[in-house]
């Protein structure tokens, strides 16, 4: 049990201390991020035929990031009459594109909302993709076995036990109460 706590403990340890991080940056925003983001608006052509009947989606999502290095994950690529509207997502960023389909121009407006945003939404697996969604997930189970090992261990340390689970039953009811109390 101790061989395991402690392993685990460590093997997750960037994790615990990343989380814990962003869970004060999320929590109080305003202390490290202003709320502006950075924007940055272009504008380009693509090949009007690309939009003609059934939209080449595939081809012009490839010009615009080539065209623009836009990065993220499409989001949504709706196709309307007269224009079509991409958008791609990433933690910390986002890009929309609408595109005239008869002239095949189009604007980007691109924002980038700095480290703080970056992280926070790591923090929460928002716009990540599956692999960062599994690293979440697996952090999360990290820290519930850590946990209940510790909490195991103190079982078996007879000096440790009583003092041990009170301060683990306190911090329990101070947490409820807080909750019960403090949250509307």
């Amino acid at each position: 049990m101790r061989w395991l706590h402690t392993y685990l403990s460590m093997f997750g340890l960037v994790a615990v201390l990343f989380f814990s991080v962003t869970g004060i940056t999320l929590n109080h925003p305003h202390w490290f991020y202003d709320g502006v983001a950075t924007t940055v608006e272009s504008e380009g052509r693509v090949d009007p035929n690309l939009l003609e009947g059934d939209v080449n989606k595939l081809e012009v999502v490839e010009h615009l990031r080539r065209e623009h290095g836009l990065h993220g994950t499409l989001a949504s690529f709706t196709t309307e009459e007269d224009e079509c509207v991409v958008t791609f997502k990433g933690p910390g960023y986002s890009a929309d594109a609408l595109i005239r389909r008869p002239h095949g121009s189009y604007r980007i407006t691109e924002q980038r909302h700095g480290l703080v945003a970056l992280i926070n939404d790591l923090h929460k697996g928002r716009d990540t993709g599956p692999i960062w969604s599994a690293v979440v997930d697996v952090s999360a189970v990290l820290m519930a076995v850590a946990s209940a090992t510790g909490l195991l261990l103190l079982f078996y340390i007879k000096r440790r036990r009583t003092m041990g689970l009170l301060a683990a039953l306190v911090g329990a009811v101070v947490l409820a109460v807080v909750f019960f109390l403090g949250v509307q």
